[in-house]
C-alpha cells in the first residue's frame, strides 16, 4: 500500500509538466497559476516529511523519491526563470544551485554504495538553504510588486542568500567526505 508521504511526492512530481505549462500560458494571471503551483509543491515538499515521521511511514524508497522530486521541481523552476529573464545573474544562481544539487547527489550515492552514507547526511543548513530557495522561486516566479514590495528585487537576494548557502553546504558535505575521498586515492 502507498504512503500518505509518497502519494504527496507522486503529486509533487506530477505537478511538474503542469507547472511547465502553466509558465507559458498567454494570460495576465500565469504568474499567479505558477506560483500557485509552485508553491503548492514546496508545501508538499515540507508535508511528506512531516508525515512520514508524524505516521512513522517513512520508506527507502520515499527516502529516494523525495529528493528527487524536490531537485526535478526546483531544477524546472530555474531553467525556466533563466529563460524568462536571461542574465548572468540568474544563469549562475541556476548553475550553482543545479550543480550543487548533482554534485552532492552523486557524493551521496557514491558514498551509500562504499557504507558511508552517514557522513553526507542532510544538515539544518541544507535545510536553511531549501527554505531560502524556495522563497526566492516563490517570489521570482510571482514576478509583480505585491503590497509594494518588490518581489522580484527581494526574489534575487533571497536567491543569492540561497546561492552563498548552497556552495556553503556543498563545502561542508565535501569536508565531510573527504577522509574517505582522499583515503580512495591513497591504495
Amino acid at each position: 500500500m502507498t504512503s500518505i508521504p509518497t502519494i504527496l511526492t507522486y503529486l509533487r512530481i506530477a505537478l511538474i509538466p503542469v507547472f511547465v505549462l502553466a509558465f507559458y500560458l498567454p494570460f495576465e494571471w500565469a504568474n499567479i497559476a505558477v506560483t500557485a503551483i509552485f508553491g503548492l509543491a514546496a508545501i508538499t515538499d515540507w508535508l511528506d516529511g512531516y508525515l512520514a515521521r508524524k505516521l512513522d511511514q517513512a520508506s527507502r524508497f520515499g527516502a529516494f523519491l523525495d529528493p528527487v522530486a524536490d531537485k526535478l521541481m526546483v531544477a524546472a523552476a530555474l531553467v525556466m526563470l533563466v529563460e524568462a529573464n536571461p542574465t548572468p545573474w540568474m544563469a549562475i544562481a541556476a548553475v550553482v544551485i543545479i550543480g550543487r544539487e548533482i554534485t552532492i547527489s552523486a557524493l551521496r550515492e557514491w558514498m551509500a554504495e562504499i557504507g558511508q552514507r552517514a557522513s553526507v547526511a542532510v544538515s539544518s543548513l541544507g535545510k536553511y538553504k531549501t527554505t531560502a530557495q524556495m522563497a526566492a522561486l516563490i517570489m521570482l516566479l510571482y514576478n509583480e510588486p505585491l503590497l509594494g514590495i518588490p518581489m522580484q528585487t527581494v526574489g534575487i537576494v533571497l536567491l543569492y542568500i540561497a546561492v552563498v548557502l548552497t556552495l556553503w553546504s556543498m563545502i561542508l558535505y565535501l569536508k565531510a567526505a573527504w577522509p574517505v575521498l582522499s583515503a580512495e586515492d591513497e591504495k
